[in-house]
């Protein structure tokens, strides 16, 4: 079984920036659509990035929740098996437990939508934007 453990949270000021990680052992990851999601205290699981398989052509499309386009930056480091969730000008709105996931599909484009029916997550890392 698959499951991602995402890391690298913490607390950080309004308009700062973290970057999550998460390793993600015995699968190749770019065969599979990845993403991140996220918890805030008392609300559902929303999905916030996501990125789809590659065909070798491209490096897979990626899409972004309305409230994180042009901050959060989705990455991955195939070789060492580690996504990334880059997270730029936080927002105490952003404040929530982050959880990694691996859905078990290959497909060339993604939807942020989905990342929450995800197949694979596991222990998340609590990010807390507050001054």
């Amino acid at each position: 079984q698959v499951q991602p453990v995402a890391s690298g949270g913490g607390l950080v000021q309004p308009g700062g920036s973290l970057r999550l990680s998460c390793l993600v052992r015995g699968i190749t990851l770019d065969s599979y659509v990845i993403g991140w999601f996220r918890q805030a205290p008392g609300k559902e699981r929303e999905g916030v990035s996501c990125i789809s398989s590659s065909d070798g052509f491209s490096d897979g499309q990626t899409d972004y929740g309305d409230s994180v386009k042009g901050r959060f930056i989705i990455s991955r480091d195939v070789a060492r098996n580690m996504i990334y969730l880059q997270m730029n000008d936080l927002k105490p709105e952003d404040t929530a437990v982050y959880y990694c996931a691996v859905d078990d599909v290959w497909s060339l484009t993604c939807a942020v939508e989905r990342v929450i029916e995800s197949k694979y997550w596991g222990q998340g890392t609590a990010v807390s934007v507050s001054s």
